[in-house]
């Protein structure tokens, strides 16, 4: 038998952390693998690595005969594998229906239409997702997230499937029927090899073998009952704790429940009276009835989806309640007391730390928010973090940790304060056995000697044993409330587990049948091509289908622009007219009037009311009323008419040099024209200048500054929105975690970028015919050139704004850094470097180089020259060529940036 995987000394490394040591590892063929142990220790790491997710920095994988070092060894052996990553709907796509999600990773494998219609069908009826298949990913329950994730992962029929944590967050009923569906799957394929990751020892019972890691090694690797043999251990949790080094495992102690005190305060801490929620015409809380006592510690068990964490949140104060009461410490719930909430631990199912800040960072935040003192948090500090094994990444960024550390750090963060009140929604998920028990064994010891009350949601059932009651909850209604041994004994079944998926079978009635035939395994995985129009249709089709479903970022692509043209062509105006003025006359001659009335006829001046004295005039120049001053002094028409010289004081406001610059021409155009009017009526030739300059506008005949900035806005505005969209497009992918499809599948980086990039340049293209049309009826600036130069321009030109978004996104991790990235490598160069101000000739050394090699400065040489200049096409190839030439280096730059593994 040849082995599906070997792994030879394999190290990783993210920074100073161990992520593996030197592991080695074979798994053969037609084998099933379970790797156990808490997040952290190196499993998720692992998978990725054998997966071709990350790049392998020390020893040799060995992925069905491919070297994982090889990029043309990955290519060709990734339509063989299917890996599914850690997390409910992680590589998923939340506004893609369940069976859009197949049509798109069947395509990625390059699986005919007839191929992916079968196999979608036979999946979805397996899975019993077929009633769903129109419903987007982002309302499916946890449990339907994880089989939909399953789906896509078996729809190229693969010889190797990968599953990180497939079913953490889970309940009971959705995690036994993934494992029937598995194991459905490979009794059509039996030679298929399964790696899985979970935290769910029973799960891993049922695997042939089981590799338990911790601190980035292996601690054995055998079946489970030769662990268990080994150990001398009657479960496999157990036995996972006897393998522990013993620096692991000191001071662990199995958490001993104890019976409540009797007698005391059984007055109900937290109590719900018909209570409910809605959202729009959905009832996620239906009535739910309950009361729970001090110190008790109250367990929810319920089918994903079915309101544990909207009733924890309306008990919280976060989310109010449709109708019903709630009650928390004998007062109705009331968001704005501060005081009943400094009273209140709360740990929510999503981690909701701040994830910019270190581990330490966010422990000492929280303990200002509630308000200790300097010395007691600081010991608080210092015990949670060796309680919860937190030390080691205390100056780590929370965003960046494992999935179980964050579970531990938020834990930490819950009971910080010592509250009275714990909401803990599953809290343990991903923690270890140790920790797990440790964590349990402080439940206990809050609730039973500080009387706190513990109100805990969780999908372990051996955690769910140790509540003093739980309540079973199904589709927003309470099934049962009682102790677990009651609950169980009610139903006659073997073990609480038995009971709970009792009673959620009852709930569901019978269910339809999913016993459908899988279709033939596909023939032999060949070679992929090197370039495939259906992996780049692909991801256009599925990124149009999201943009068209984002009705926000749909609005801001389609009428952000048009929003921000109609601001900036009246906003931005380079025309200087009716400039206020006040005038002085100390003269009151008709030659003083006379002087006035060339400004008060002018269409660049308007005057207003003149303050008293010189003084007020000044204030009034400096308080920006005016913007120019004038002062005739007395006797200017007396040495007029004796020819004598006179003067005239004008003041102009210079803090707009542009601006003062047009006034000062203005003034010294209607001096002029008064000197001239002046001598005429005097009989008095003035003598002509050797040279007269006649000027004449050769375009724009009209000097209006609209048939300028028009044309220079829609350039502007082709290289904001775009680029910016098309940045936030692909670092989307980095965040959400769906960029791993990318990783794992045979899409090469040409592919990947210029699908994203399609739906843009559409949408671009809509842009710029809009703003073409207002420009022409709105502003009423005529299109004189051709309209083909233009629009074949502005294709090129969106091209390449696109580009510069998909360049930035390269490199990019946060959509935060991609907005301001993009935002000021894009307009900044085409506002101050292109043209816009100030033609690209007149600007000297890095201005001057930075304007000839931006597209906007030829985009906005073909929209004014089309527009205003009425240039023909063959006027405008020139600027068109250029912008040809931009895009190649674009995507190339794009290309050599982007990673094709994650490190």
């Amino acid at each position: 038998m040849t082995d599906a995987v070997a792994l030879t000394g394999v190290s990783h490394r993210y920074g100073t952390t161990v992520g593996l040591d030197a592991v080695s590892l074979t798994v053969p063929e037609a084998c099933t693998l379970g790797l156990i142990g808490p997040d952290g220790v190196g499993k998720s790491t692992l998978l990725a690595l054998i997966a071709g997710a990350k790049a392998v920095q020390d020893g040799s994988v060995i992925t069905l005969g491919a070297d994982m070092r090889r990029s043309g060894a990955r290519t060709r052996v990734q339509p063989r594998i299917a890996y599914m990553p850690q997390g409910l709907g992680k590589n998923l796509y939340p506004d893609i229906s369940v069976r859009e999600h197949l049509e798109f990773f069947g395509k990625l494998f390059g699986l005919s239409a007839a191929a992916r219609e079968e196999r979608s069908v036979a999946l979805l009826t397996g899975t019993g997702l077929a009633p769903f298949a129109d419903r987007p990913m982002g309302k499916l329950s946890g449990g339907m997230k994880q089989k939909l994730g399953l789906c896509c992962a078996l729809i190229h029929d693969p010889d190797l499937l990968i599953l990180d944590e497939p079913t953490t967050g889970v309940d009971p009923l959705s995690r036994r029927q993934f494992w029937e569906l598995v194991a459905r799957i490979r009794e059509n394929r039996p030679q298929m090899s399964v790696l899985v990751a979970t935290s769910y020892m029973d799960e891993a019972d049922q695997f042939d073998r089981v590799a338990a890691l911790h601190g980035g090694k292996i601690l054995a690797c055998a079946p489970p009952a030769d662990l268990k043999a080994q150990t001398g251990s009657a479960s496999l949790e157990d036995a996972f704790i006897a393998l522990l080094p013993p620096e692991a495992k000191a001071g662990h102690r199995l958490p001993q429940k104890t019976a409540l005190p009797e007698g005391g305060d059984t007055a109900p801490v937290i109590e719900a009276r018909g209570l409910t929620r809605t959202f729009g015409a959905f009832t996620a809380v239906d009535h739910v009835d309950f009361a729970i006592r001090r110190g008790e510690i109250f367990g929810f068990l319920g089918s994903n989806g079915c309101g544990k964490s909207t009733t924890m949140k309306m008990l919280t104060g976060l989310l109010p309640s449709s109708s019903g009461d709630a009650f928390l410490l004998g007062q109705p719930i009331d968001p704005t007391d501060l005081q009943a909430r400094r009273k209140v631990g709360y740990m929510s199912q999503a981690f909701s730390l701040y994830s910019e800040l270190t581990v330490r960072q966010n422990l000492r935040l929280h303990s200002k928010i509630f308000r200790l003192a300097p010395e007691a948090a600081a010991g608080r500090e210092a015990a949670l973090s060796a309680r919860f094994g937190l030390a080691p990444y205390l100056d780590h960024l929370s965003g960046d940790l494992p999935l179980g550390v964050r579970q531990r750090l938020s834990l930490a963060v819950a009971i910080l304060h010592e509250p009275d009140v714990l909401i803990l929604d599953e809290p343990t998920s991903g923690v270890d056995p140790v920790a797990r028990d440790a964590f349990w064994q402080e439940l206990f010891t809050l609730s039973r000697e500080q009387g706190v009350t513990i109100f805990v949601s969780t999908h372990f059932m051996n955690e769910a044993a140790r509540c003093d009651r739980i309540a079973f909850m199904h589709a927003g209604r309470v099934l049962a409330i009682d102790t677990p041994e009651a609950l169980q004994a009610a139903r006659g079944a073997p073990s609480l587990d038995a009971a709970f998926i009792g009673a959620m079978e009852d709930a569901l009635g019978p269910a339809a049948s999913t016993e459908a035939p899988f279709p033939d395994p596909l023939p032999s995985h060949g070679k992929p091509p090197l370039f495939s129009l259906n992996r780049l249709g692909a991801y256009a089709w599925r990124e149009a289908l999201e943009m068209l479903r984002d009705k926000v970022r749909l609005t801001v692509a389609l009428f952000g622009t048009a929003l921000l043209m109609i601001v900036f062509g009246y906003g931005i105006s380079l025309d200087v007219e009716k400039v206020p003025f006040a005038a002085l006359d100390y003269d009151q001659s008709p030659e003083s009037r006379a002087y006035l009335e060339q400004f008060q006829g002018s269409s660049y001046f308007r005057q207003v009311t003149p303050p008293a004295g010189p003084d007020g005039l000044m204030k009034a120049l400096r308080g920006a009323r005016i913007a120019a001053a004038i002062e005739i002094p007395p006797d200017f028409g007396l040495h007029l008419r004796r020819g004598q010289p006179t003067e005239i004081s004008v003041a102009i406001d210079g803090a707009m040099p542009f601006r003062a610059e047009t006034v000062e021409g203005y003034v010294v155009g209607l001096h002029q024209q008064f000197i001239a009017t002046l001598a005429r009526e005097n009989g008095i030739t003035l003598p002509a200048p050797p040279i007269q300059i006649e000027t004449r506008f050769r375009y724009n005949q009209g000097f209006r500054s609209l048939d300028a900035m028009v044309p220079a806005t829609i350039a502007l505005l082709l290289v904001m929105i775009p680029a910016i969209l098309m940045a936030l497009a692909v670092v989307r992918e980095k965040e959400m975690g769906t960029i791993a499809n990318f990783y794992v599948t045979p899409t090469s980086r040409f592919e990947f970028l210029i699908g994203k990039q399609i739906p843009y340049v559409l949408i671009g293209m809509v842009n710029f015919t809009l703003m073409g049309v207002m420009a022409v009826t709105l502003f009423g600036v005529p299109l004189k050139g051709s309209v083909l130069g233009l629009a074949l321009g502005a294709l090129a030109y969106v091209t390449c704004t696109t580009g510069i978004g998909l360049f930035m996104s390269s490199f990019a991790r946060t959509q935060i850094a991609a907005l301001f990235g993009t935002a000021v490598a894009s307009v900044m160069p085409a506002v101050q470097f292109s043209g816009m101000m100030q033609p690209v000739a007149s600007l000297e050394d890095g201005a001057r180089l930075i304007g000839t090699f931006f597209p906007t400065t030829y985009f906005m040489k073909i929209s004014v020259g089309a527009f205003t200049k009425g240039l023909t096409f063959a006027d405008l190839m020139p600027f068109l060529l250029s912008l040809l030439a931009f895009i190649p280096v674009l995507w190339g730059l794009s290309m050599l940036l982007l990673k094709k593994q994650e490190r």
